[in-house]
């Protein structure tokens, strides 16, 4: 069961990164304030890899992450005005780590130090939002 969980959020992840989106978007959850937007996502991401394996619950947040990161790759990946800022590069970048591991090692959990790499990211990405950038 874990391996295909794993495999799914793979491809998912993948597919979010790798391609625009090409409707409104499932999850509901954005407003289009890029800045309240992107705490979301993170509070999202924070909430899905920080789960103990397993936790029943980890499932249901591993779910309602890949919504919400489908929605903002969609939403934000082609405008020009959040193009350039720095929490949005540090977003993508994190993003892209958790899809590179997941595409190598779809049965394997995060490891701990790509964990703390990506909270690191994320924590770059509040202070950047907080700064305006």
């Amino acid at each position: 069961m874990k391996s295909l969980i794993s495999r799914l959020l793979a491809l998912v992840l993948v597919a979010v990164v790798g391609l625009t989106g090409c409707g409104a978007g499932v999850s509901g959850r954005l407003s289009g304030d890029y800045r309240q937007d992107t705490l979301m996502l993170v509070d999202s991401l924070r909430t899905s890899i920080n789960l103990p394996d397993d936790d029943p619950a980890k499932v249901e947040a591993q779910a309602e992450a890949k919504a919400v990161i489908s929605d903002f790759a969609s939403r934000y990946r082609r405008d020009t005005s959040v193009a350039n800022l720095s929490s949005f590069t540090t977003m993508r970048t994190a993003l892209n780590a958790i899809a590179g591991h997941y595409s190598s090692y779809p049965n394997r959990p995060l490891p701990e130090k790509l964990r703390t790499r990506v909270e690191q990211e994320l924590k770059q990405v509040e202070s950047a939002l907080k700064r305006g950038a």
